[in-house]
């Protein structure tokens, strides 16, 4: 008597319930598909951060040369067809005036964060890798720049070295290097302390690997979110030295100097120096709008909770 065989047992069956059982394949993303993370709110701020990104590459090589044209009969205009922001105190177009200070203000801004957070965060790993009177000469060296106040260190600087670009960025990434570094060292040495760091450590793995290839991947989302707000300060710690006439000298200008330039028209509430000051104001609340609404920023603030 042949033993019976069960359907469930049979060969086809069985590689029916096997492909049934076996995970489908993820769908491909799409180049952009990390914009599906943000919200209504992170895509205006998206949006407004890449206009005057955009605004401070390619702006001051489309305007023309009329717009910036002087004419002293011409001052103080109010908007209109012919000046769509109106006309500073020298009769020229503030539309011309304010893309090309945002070269100024957007261009120094983040070259200053970039070199800040940067030099915060190299500084940051090093000390965490390494030993400990390397972490406490890091340490307490930055602490000393930290107990100075940011704006008589940059009083300090422009008075001693003069306001040039280069002179401003410099002044502006030593002011926040200790913040950056704070931040990015705190997370290091929780990171620092993990097994899987130890485990690189006995397998002989050096002090640049440790840093690059354990630490760093596993710091970069917090660091950039903290990039977003050193930008903002840095932004408007420039303007108010530009407000105080320390900043961008003539006859370029950023924001800041905008502001400066056109108060003789603030008590009649002209667009000149309220269009600067509009401008500031989108620029640092876009860049929020984008902190708040980086991908995976309401998973990490719900897990916190």
């Amino acid at each position: 008597m042949e033993p019976s065989t069960s359907p469930s047992s049979s060969p086809a069956v069985n590689a029916t319930a096997s492909i049934a059982a076996a995970p489908l394949p993820e769908p491909k993303r799409g180049r952009l598909h990390w914009l599906a993370g943000f919200g209504v709110s992170g895509l205006l701020g998206l949006a407004v951060l890449l206009f005057w990104m955009l605004a401070a590459v390619f702006g001051p090589w489309l305007l023309s040369y009329s717009t910036a044209s002087t004419g002293t009969s011409n001052v103080f205009m109010p908007i209109g067809a012919a000046h769509w922001l109106g006309t500073d105190y020298l009769g020229r177009d503030m539309l011309a005036r304010v893309i090309e200070g945002a070269r100024y203000t957007v261009g120094v801004a983040l070259l200053a964060t970039l070199v800040a957070s940067g030099t915060g965060t190299v500084l940051a790993l090093l000390a965490a890798a390494s030993g400990r009177w390397i972490d406490a000469t890091l340490s307490r060296g930055l602490d000393t720049l930290t107990a100075i106040p940011s704006k008589m260190f940059a009083l300090i600087m422009v008075a001693g070295f003069g306001s040039s670009v280069p002179m401003l960025v410099l002044t502006a990434a030593i002011i926040y290097v200790p913040g950056a570094y704070r931040i990015a060292r705190s997370l290091a040495v929780n990171i620092n302390a993990l097994d899987y760091v130890t485990v690189a450590r006995t397998r002989g793995e050096g002090t640049l690997y440790i840093m690059l290839r354990e630490i760093l991947p596993n710091i970069v989302g917090p660091m950039l979110a903290d990039l977003g707000l050193r930008f903002v300060y840095t932004v408007l710690l420039l303007a108010s030295l530009s407000f105080l006439g320390l900043g961008i000298q003539p006859p370029a200008a950023d924001w800041g100097s905008l502001v400066r330039e056109n108060i003789g028209a603030l008590a009649m509430g002209g667009a000149s120096v309220i269009v600067p000051a509009l401008a500031i104001a989108s620029l640092t609340i876009a860049v929020n709008l984008v902190i708040d609404n980086l991908p995976g920023g309401a998973a990490r603030e719900k897990g916190t909770r």
